[in-house]
C-alpha cells in the first residue's frame, strides 16, 4: 500500500504536464494573424528570451558557488550530507524551467489572443486562459513531479536502506536534504521576481510618463520606442518571475508540512509516513481538480462576465479539493495523532484544510474588492483625482494601508483556527491546502499578462476599435486578478513561513524564542527592518531604470525625425537593453539580504551571549520580518493595484461630482501619475515580500543542524532516545509503549 501510494504522487505530476502538452499544442496551432502582427510579437519574444538567457547566465554563477558552499556544509553535521548541493540544483533549475514553460507560451499566446479578439470575446478568453493554464499546470506538475521523486530517491536512501524507523533521525536527515530543493526553488524564484519586476516596471513608467503624459500618445503606440520593453516586461516580470515565484511557494507549503508530519508518530498502512506524505498527495489532487475546474471558465457571447468564468473555475477547484480531502483523510492517517504534546483527529486535520482553503478564497475576495472597477476603494482614487495627482497619491496610500486590516484578521482567524483544530501540524497542512489548487491560480494570474500583451500589439498593429475593447476587458480583469493572486500568495506565505519557523524551531533544538530577552527583542526589530530596505532597494531601482528609459525616449523622440508621424521606426532594442542591463545590476543586492542575513545572525552571533543562543536569534529575525514583510507586501500590492484600476476607469469614462471625466482630462493625468507610483509598488517590491520571507524561514532551516544547541535536541530526539530504551526492555512492544511515553516527555 505505502509503496503503491508514494508512486501515484509523482504520477499527478506527469498527468499534469501531460495536460499542460495538449493546451500548449493547442494554442500553438491558433491563428497568428497579419504579418504586421507576427513582426511585433517577433520582437516581444525576443526581447524576452534575451533578458531570460542573460538572467540565467548571472545566476548560473550563484548557483556554483551556492553547491560548492552546500556541498561543504553537507559534510558538518550527521543530519545532512553533500546530496543537498544536487538537490538545490534540481530545485534552481526547475524554477528556472517553469519560468521559460510561461514565457514560452505568454509570448505565443499574446499575438493568437489578439488574432481571436478580432472574431470574438469568447474565442479571446479561451486562447488567453489556455495560454495561462499551461503555465500553471507546468509549474504545479514540474513541482510535483520533482519533489515526489526526490522524496522517494531520499526515503529509499537514507531510512528505508538502512532500516531505520520513519521518526527518527534518517528522516530527518531525508528531509533536511530535500530542503535543497526548496532553498534552490525560492532562490532563483527571488532573483527573476525581482529582476523582473524591475524589467517590466522601468519600461512601463518610462513608457508612461514619456509617451502618455508628454507626447499624449496612447499607452501601446507604436511610436514610443518603449513600447516593446513594456510588454517584454509584463512576460519576464507576470509571467516568468510569477512562474518561478509560485513553483517556490508551492513546494515550499509542502516541505514544511512535511517536515512537521515526521515529528508525528502514524500507526498507518503506509509504514508511518501518511502525515508526510499527505501534503504531497494533496498537491497532486489539486492539479487534477484544476484541470477540471478549466473546463468552467468560459462565456457565451461579448456580453458574458469574464471575472464570474475565472471565479467559477477557481471556486469549482477549490470545491473539489475540498471534498476530496475528506476521503483522502480518512483514508490515509490514523484516528488520533499527536505532534508535541498537543493531540488531534484525522479529521481535525479535515477541518484544518477546510479552514486553509476557507483563508485563501476569503484573501482572494477581499483583495479583489479592494482593487477592483467600481468598488468603494478604487472609486475614492478616482475621486480625489479631480484635485489633482497629490490627492491622488494620498487616496491611494490611503487604500493600500487599509486593505491590511481585514486580510490581517482573516489570518489570524486561520492561523489560531488552524492550530486550535491540530496544533502546528494543523497550521502547515492549512497552508498546504490552500496552496493545492495551484495550477488554477496561476492559470487565472498568467491569463492577465497575455490580455496585456494582446491589447499591446492591437494597439501597436491599429487594429479596429472593437479588438482593443475586448483585449482592454480582459486585461481590466486580469489587473484584478494578478492582485487577488498576489493576496492569495502572500497568505499563503504567512501559514508557510508559520510551519517553516515551527520546523526550525524543532531543528534548531530551542523551546521558545524569548523576546524579553534584548538580543532577541534587537533581532526582532533588524527582521522587522528588512522587509523596508529590501523595498526601498527595489522601488529605487525601478526609479533609476526608468530615469534611463525616459532619456533615452525623449533622446529618440528629438533625434529621429519621422516618429511621430509614422514614418521612421523608433529603435526599440535600445530601450529593451536599458531595462535589461538595469534589471540584471539591481536584482543582486535585494537577493543577497535575503540569502545572507540568517546566515550572518546564526553563525555570527554563535556562542556569543551566555544565556541567548543565535539559534533563538535567529528566531526573532524570522518573526519579525515575516510580520512585517507580509504587511508590506499586502499594502504595496493593494495599493499598486487600486492606483492602476483608477487610472484604466477613465478609459470608459467616469463620474466625478456629476461631471464626466475621460482619458487626457486633467483628473486623468493625476490617475497617471498615481499609477506609475504604483507600479513598483505592485509589480516589483509587494509581490516579492512572500518569496523573502519564506526564503529566509528556508535557510534558516538549512543551517539549523548546524547552529543547533545540541547535536540532535528538539522533541523528536527525545521520541528515539525513548524508543531506544524500550527496545532494550522489550522489544515486543516498542509502538504502543513509545506512543504512551511521548505525551509525557513533549
Amino acid at each position: 500500500m505505502e509503496q503503491a501510494l508514494i508512486y501515484v504522487v509523482p504520477a499527478l505530476g506527469l498527468v499534469g504536464l501531460i495536460v499542460m502538452a495538449i493546451k500548449s499544442a493547442w494554442v500553438t496551432k491558433q491563428e497568428t494573424g497579419d504579418k504586421n502582427m507576427m513582426e511585433l510579437a517577433g520582437y516581444i519574444a525576443d526581447g524576452a528570451m534575451a533578458f531570460l538567457k542573460a538572467e540565467w547566465k548571472v545566476l548560473s554563477y550563484f548557483a556554483v558557488i551556492a553547491v560548492i558552499l552546500l556541498a561543504w556544509s553537507g559534510t558538518a553535521v550527521e543530519t545532512s550530507s553533500p546530496v543537498i548541493a544536487i538537490s538545490f540544483l534540481i530545485g534552481a533549475v526547475f524554477s528556472a524551467f517553469a519560468g521559460y514553460i510561461g514565457m514560452n507560451i505568454a509570448t505565443k499566446a499574446n499575438v493568437r489572443t489578439t488574432q481571436a479578439a478580432r472574431t470574438s470575446l469568447k474565442h479571446a478568453l479561451k486562447v488567453s486562459f489556455t495560454g495561462g493554464s499551461v503555465m500553471g499546470l507546468g509549474v504545479a506538475g514540474l513541482a510535483v513531479l520533482g519533489l515526489g521523486s526526490l522524496f522517494i530517491l531520499f526515503y529509499h536512501l537514507y531510512v528505508q536502506s538502512v532500516g531505520a524507523g520513519v521518526n527518527g533521525l534518517e528522516m530527518e536527515k531525508a528531509l533536511e536534504v530535500l530542503a535543497g530543493f526548496s532553498l534552490g526553488a525560492e532562490s532563483i524564484a527571488l532573483f527573476a521576481r525581482v529582476g523582473g519586476g524591475i524589467y517590466t516596471k522601468a519600461a512601463d513608467v518610462g513608457a508612461d510618463l514619456v509617451g502618455k503624459v508628454e507626447a499624449g500618445i496612447p499607452e501601446d503606440d507604436v511610436r514610443n520606442p518603449a513600447t516593446i520593453a513594456d510588454n517584454v516586461g509584463d512576460n519576464v516580470g507576470d509571467v516568468a518571475g510569477m512562474g518561478a515565484d509560485l513553483f517556490g511557494s508551492y513546494v515550499a507549503t509542502i516541505l514544511a508540512t512535511m517536515v512537521l508530519g515526521r515529528e508525528i508518530v502514524s500507526i498507518d498502512n503506509f509504514g508511518g509516513i501518511a502525515p508526510i506524505l499527505l501534503p504531497m498527495v494533496l498537491a497532486g489532487l489539486g492539479i487534477v481538480f484544476s484541470i477540471l475546474g478549466m473546463f468552467f471558465v468560459t462565456i457565451k457571447n461579448d456580453k458574458g462576465d469574464v471575472q464570474h468564468a475565472l471565479n467559477m473555475g477557481n471556486w469549482s477547484s477549490i470545491v473539489f479539493t475540498g471534498i476530496a480531502s475528506f476521503f483522502v483523510v480518512k483514508y490515509m492517517l490514523p484516528e488520533t495523532l499527536s505532534i508535541r504534546g498537543y493531540d488531534f483527529t484525522n479529521m481535525d486535520v479535515f477541518y484544518a484544510i477546510i479552514l486553509g482553503l476557507l483563508v485563501g478564497t476569503l484573501m482572494s475576495i477581499i483583495t479583489e474588492y479592494y482593487t477592483a472597477m467600481g468598488k468603494r476603494p478604487v472609486k475614492s482614487i478616482i475621486d480625489q483625482s479631480a484635485t489633482g495627482h497629490a490627492t491622488n497619491i494620498i487616496a491611494g496610500l490611503a487604500v493600500g494601508m487599509e486593505s491590511t486590516v481585514l486580510p490581517i484578521l482573516v489570518l489570524a482567524g486561520g492561523i489560531m483556527g488552524s492550530y486550535a483544530f491540530a496544533g502546528l501540524y494543523g497550521v502547515a497542512i492549512a497552508a498546504a491546502g490552500m496552496m493545492a489548487t495551484t495550477a488554477m491560480q496561476l492559470a487565472i494570474d498568467a491569463f492577465g499578462p497575455i490580455a496585456d500583451n494582446a491589447g499591446g500589439i492591437a494597439e501597436m498593429s491599429q487594429l479596429p476599435e472593437e479588438v482593443r475593447e475586448r483585449t482592454d476587458i480582459l486585461d481590466a480583469v486580469g489587473n484584478t486578478t494578478a492582485a487577488s493572486g498576489k493576496g492569495f500568495a502572500i497568505a499563503s506565505a504567512a501559514l508557510t513561513s508559520l510551519a517553516l519557523f515551527a520546523a526550525f524551531v524543532g531543528v534548531a533544538g530551542i523551546d521558545a524564542i524569548d523576546i524579553f530577552k534584548a538580543p532577541v527583542l534587537a533581532a526582532l526589530f533588524v527582521g522587522g527592518m528588512i522587509p523596508f530596505i529590501f523595498s526601498s532597494l527595489a522601488i529605487a531601482a525601478v526609479g533609476r531604470a526608468a530615469m534611463d528609459m525616459v532619456n533615452e525616449v525623449r533622446r529618440q523622440f528629438r533625434e529621429i525625425p519621422g516618429i511621430m508621424e509614422y514614418k521612421a521606426k523608433p529603435e526599440y532594442d535600445k530601450c529593451v537593453e536599458i531595462s535589461t542591463k538595469a534589471s540584471l545590476r539591481e536584482m543582486l543586492l535585494p537577493g543577497a539580504i535575503a540569502l545572507i542575513t540568517p546566515i550572518l545572525v546564526g553563525f555570527g552571533f554563535k556562542d556569543v551571549f551566555e544565556q541567548v543562543s543565535s539559534a533563538e536569534m535567529l528566531g526573532g529575525l524570522l518573526a519579525g520580518v515575516t510580520v512585517s514583510g507580509v504587511l508590506m507586501g499586502m499594502f504595496q500590492s493593494n495599493a499598486g493595484g487600486a492606483w492602476d484600476n483608477a487610472k484604466k476607469s477613465f478609459e470608459k469614462g467616469v463620474e466625478i461630482n456629476g461631471e464626466m471625466y475621460y482619458k487626457k482630462s486633467e483628473p486623468h493625468k493625476a490617475s497617471v501619475t498615481g499609477d506609475t507610483v504604483g507600479d513598483p509598488f505592485k509589480d516589483t517590491s509587494g509581490p516579492s515580500m512572500n518569496i523573502l520571507i519564506k526564503l529566509m524561514s528556508i535557510v534558516a532551516l538549512v543551517i539549523a543542524p548546524h547552529i543547533s544547541q545540541s547535536p540532535h535536541s528538539g522533541a523528536m530526539s527525545d521520541k528515539v532516545e525513548i524508543k531506544k530504551e524500550i527496545n532494550y526492555e522489550d522489544g515486543k512492544k516498542v509502538v504502543t509503549e513509545t506512543i504512551k511515553q511521548i505525551k509525557t516527555v513533549d
